[in-house]
Formats: structure tokens, C-alpha cells, sequence
């Protein structure tokens, strides 16, 4: 039987959509499936995924109606076109995550505990896929796991077919992972490498609304911790509201405990920033966005004023191994320590250095970014803030790998005078400081200028891949790649900033 018959995959009636069946106990039912949707544009193709149920039901796998009740081993891709590669090639049991390397879901862990050998070969094309392939295997359990390096196969499973390569070699020799507290050399050697030849890629996710901050911070990167102050009121939270949703809007997935506002005030500063316009002048247009953002793998803590640490570890804790969770914002750490009764100033001090560097530990134990908004010390009225600023001691200076300062000085004279900016004052990864410009829109409570009139295409969210690695992925990988057949069934105006930048920047 043809792979693609055997795996359920069908042609839509207008002959360029596909489905993809996912299963998950009943193996003879699908629970789900993914929709990939192809337009032929002029310039380019377009690729956009619709995937069914939504992520509040039952994902399920693609792939899983074949696997043996008896198999010990399995092949874990994330990608469809990987899988029926594998499947084809050699034959082994094999699977693809239902929403690629950003989400392995939790109700798939009990499916799996079968096996005693998994190989985890997912989408080569950056370190997230790399680092995404690390997190899964401590869900479940590293002893079993082995993993394809970038160094082993750089590429994914469909193109390493495509140029030849063996791909049942490439799986058999797929190095199991190491112990956790005991490494060498030899283990990250290849990380080593990998991060000296692709420095742009390591250095993270980069914002697309406020490209200044990439020329300094390079980007947004796992496992590290960031501390943003600025005054009372000068909108920290509308501007890590819109920080935060820049990069969700990119697949990261997000979660936000918002302790001094409520999630829905929240939520609806975020819908404005999304839309690039206010919610309450197009009230019409509700639905629209609200269905979009629905869709964005953003989460919200269910906390709301004085909390417990323990409480809240608890939920990120949760969040992170049940949803995946790349980054958590903590808005903000004076409410966790209003949560406990201190007798001297000294107390209260020595309890945020504990709340402090227990963000720290859990931002590099489990390779998530955490941002945490520390108010700073009362200041002379028109003075600038600085690293020293920040509450309490030294720790949240001494842990962070960055510290952002939301200034609000309108007494500054010079470039600067009337602005609110971000400085950077700290980044751990290279070094570079400098200052990021702020221009506000309070319609759509944005810090960032409202785009032209022409060449501006990343308002709002969007499913869709365009012309790239996803898209050229696709398109050679037509139905005649697989035997037999299928049965039918937010750019910026940034002139002004740049130059004020390049013009300060340290």
C-alpha cells in the first residue's frame, strides 16, 4: 500500500489542499488533522495551516494508526512530509508532532511510555528545533532518547532524502543523551561549532516591531533571565505588553502573570497592540482579531494581587511541561513580596534576593527566558535611572543577562528630549549597550510608529509561511515525491530612530 494511503493523507477537492489524519488511543479513529492550505501568488508560495481540533481538545499524532501495539522503538519527527520520508524509506514506526517543535503535548506522553528507544529528528533548520529536541527528551526521559545533531544531519528528514543521503543511516546512528550532570567536552562540541558558524541563528528570536533592540540585544534567547524597571507609571507593562507579543506572535509560546492589572484589561491592551488600532473605535471588528489572537500559544496566570512564590513557581512549573512555555513575564515581583510579613527593611531585602535568584535557577534548569519587572528605588525627581536604581540588593543586577530601564526623563535635553526609551544597561550575551527610542500611539497603546502607507506586512497575526525554507520545503516535496497516491476527499517607520541610535549606541 502507498505511503500515502497507508497514513490516511488526502487530497482536498480543489486538488492543491492536503489533510492529514492525527490519531490518538483509538487507532482506528482520527481525532484530528492538520489542513495545509497552498496559493500560488505571482511572487510566491503561501502555506498556511489550519489545524483541527483546536489546542483545548485532543492533538493527537499524525502517523499513529500504524505504530505496532508490540514496537519498542519510535521515530519522532516534526514535521508530516519528514514522517511519510521515514516511513517510506525504512520502514520504522514513526510520528509527527501535531504543531512542530513548539509543542510536544502532554496527553502524547502516556501513548508513548511503550518504548524504550526514541529518536527525536526534528526540523534541522535552526537552534530552536535543535533546543526544542533537548526539552522534549527530558519529557520523556532522557535515557531513552537519542537525538540527530546538527552536526550528525544539519537538515530535516524530506531534504536529506532529497539530496541523497541514507536516511535510515542518519537514525541509526542518532547519539542518546547524556546524562544531565555529568558532561565533556566532546558532548557540546558540536554546540561549540554550531554557534561560531551560525551566530545570527543563536542569538536568538528577533523582534519584529522594534528592530533597534536586535541591533543591541542581538535577540530573545532561552534560559536567560531579564530584569526591566523603569518609574511608577511610565509604562512598563504597555511596553513589555507589546515586547512579549512581538515574539509570541512568532511562535513563542508565552506565559504572562500580570499581578497588578487583571488578565482582561490585559488582554485588551494586547488586542490593540495586535491590531495596530483601537478595539473600542472598531468595536465591529471584535470578533475578526479576537479570533486571531485565540489563536496565538499565549497564557495567562490566574493570579491577581499578593501571591505566594511557591504558588507561582507552581503554575510556571506546570505551564512549562504541560504547554511548553518558552517565556514567562512576571509583572511584577514587589506583588510576591507583599505576600509575606517582614520585621526590618533588611528582611525584605533579603527575601527578594531569594525570590530573585529562584527565577534564575528556574530560567536555566528549564531553557526558559524570564522577564521580571522590579520597580526601582525612589529617585530625585528628573534623574535618570541606572542599574543601581533597581530595589533592594545587588542580586537582581548580578543574575540578570539583561537589564532593560524604561526611561521617562523630560527634563533630558539634547535628541532625547521628550522621548521615553529603552536603555540597555546590561547584556550578558555580548556586551552592547545603548538605547532603543519610543514613540507611542495611544489608540492602539503601541510603542511603535504606525506603518507607512506601502511595504508594512506584520500587523496583526498571522498562520501563514511564506516564500522561505517552509515554503521551498513544500513545494519539492510534491505527492510524486512518496510512493503512490493520495485519494481524494509589523514593519516599522524606524528612519528617524535608526539614526538616533546609531548615534548612542555604546
Amino acid at each position: 500500500m502507498s505511503t500515502l494511503m497507508e497514513l490516511g493523507v488526502q487530497v482536498y477537492s480543489n486538488k492543491r489542499d492536503l489533510f492529514f489524519p492525527r490519531y490518538h488511543s483509538n487507532q482506528n479513529q482520527c481525532c484530528g488533522y492538520k489542513r495545509m492550505i497552498v496559493r500560488e501568488l505571482p511572487e510566491e508560495t503561501v502555506i498556511t495551516e489550519q489545524i483541527f481540533p483546536k489546542e483545548a481538545g485532543v492533538l493527537g499524532l499524525f502517523g499513529w494508526n500504524l505504530i505496532p501495539k508490540k514496537a519498542t522503538e519510535l521515530v519522532i519527527t516534526s514535521n508530516e512530509f519528514d514522517a511519510m520520508i521515514i516511513r517510506q524509506e525504512t520502514g520504522k514506526p514513526v510520528v509527527a508532532l501535531p504543531k512542530g517543535i513548539s509543542l510536544l503535548p502532554v496527553e502524547a506522553l502516556p501513548l508513548l511510555e511503550q518504548f524504550s528507544k526514541i529518536v527525536l529528528w526534528l526540523d534541522g533548520s535552526g537552534n530552536r528545533s535543535w533546543q526544542a529536541a533537548k526539552i522534549f527528551s527530558r519529557k520523556l526521559d532522557e535515557k531513552r532518547c537519542h537525538l540527530v545533531s546538527p552536526e550528525l544531519c544539519p537538515t530535516r528528514a524530506l531534504n536529506a532524502f532529497q539530496s541523497g543521503t541514507e536516511v535510515n543511516g542518519i537514525i541509526l546512528k542518532a547519539r542518546p543523551v547524556s546524562h544531565k550532570s555529568v558532561v565533556t567536552f566532546g558532548s557540546f562540541r558540536s554546540d561549540v561549532l554550531n554557534e561560531l558558524t551560525n551566530r545570527e541563528d543563536f542569538s536568538g528570536l528577533r523582534w519584529q516591531r522594534f528592530p533597534a533592540l536586535n541591533r543591541i540585544l542581538k535577540g530573545h534567547r532561552r534560559g536567560e533571565l531579564t530584569v526591566l524597571t523603569g518609574p511608577t507609571g511610565s509604562g512598563k507593562t504597555t511596553f513589555l505588553s507589546e515586547y512579549s507579543l512581538d515574539l509570541c506572535n512568532q511562535g513563542l509560546r508565552t506565559l504572562w502573570g500580570s499581578f497588578e492589572i487583571k488578565n482582561s484589561r490585559l488582554a485588551k491592551t494586547m488586542l490593540n497592540q495586535f491590531a495596530r488600532k483601537s478595539m473600542q473605535k472598531n468595536v465591529t471588528e471584535f470578533d475578526l482579531w479576537a479570533d486571531k489572537f485565540e489563536q496565538l500559544a499565549l497564557y495567562f496566570m490566574a493570579f491577581h494581587g499578593q501571591e505566594t512564590l511557591d504558588n507561582v513557581f507552581e503554575a510556571m512549573l506546570h505551564a512549562v511541561y504541560v504547554h511548553d512555555i518558552e517565556h514567562v513575564i512576571v509583572d511584577n515581583l514587589q506583588f510576591m513580596m507583599g505576600a509575606t510579613n517582614f520585621k526590618t527593611i533588611h528582611d525584605r531585602i533579603v527575601k527578594q534576593d531569594q525570590l530573585i535568584e529562584g527565577f534564575r535557577k528556574f530560567s536555566t534548569s528549564h531553557d526558559c527566558h524570564v522577564t521580571l519587572v522590579v520597580h526601582p528605588r525612589k529617585e530625585m525627581e528628573g534623574q535618570e535611572l541606572t542599574a543601581q536604581s533597581i530595589y533592594g540588593g545587588a542580586k537582581a543586577s548580578q543574575e540578570a543577562d539583561n537589564i532593560l530601564i524604561l526611561q521617562n526623563n523630560r527634563g533630558k535635553s539634547g535628541l532625547l528630549q521628550g522621548k521615553k526609551y529603552i536603555e540597555i544597561v546590561k547584556n550578558r550575551y555580548d556586551g552592547d549597550l545603548g538605547i532603543v527610542p519610543l514613540s507611542y500611539d495611544k489608540d492602539s497603546q503601541s510603542y511603535v510608529k504606525k506603518e507607512r502607507a506601502k511595504g508594512d506586512n506584520t500587523v496583526g497575526a498571522t498562520t501563514t509561511k511564506k516564500t522561505g525554507k517552509a515554503a521551498a520545503a513544500f513545494a519539492a516535496a510534491k505527492p510524486s515525491t512518496f510512493t503512490g497516491a493520495a485519494t481524494d476527499g509589523a514593519t516599522e517607520d524606524e528612519d528617524e530612530d535608526q539614526s538616533l541610535t546609531n548615534r548612542i549606541v555604546i
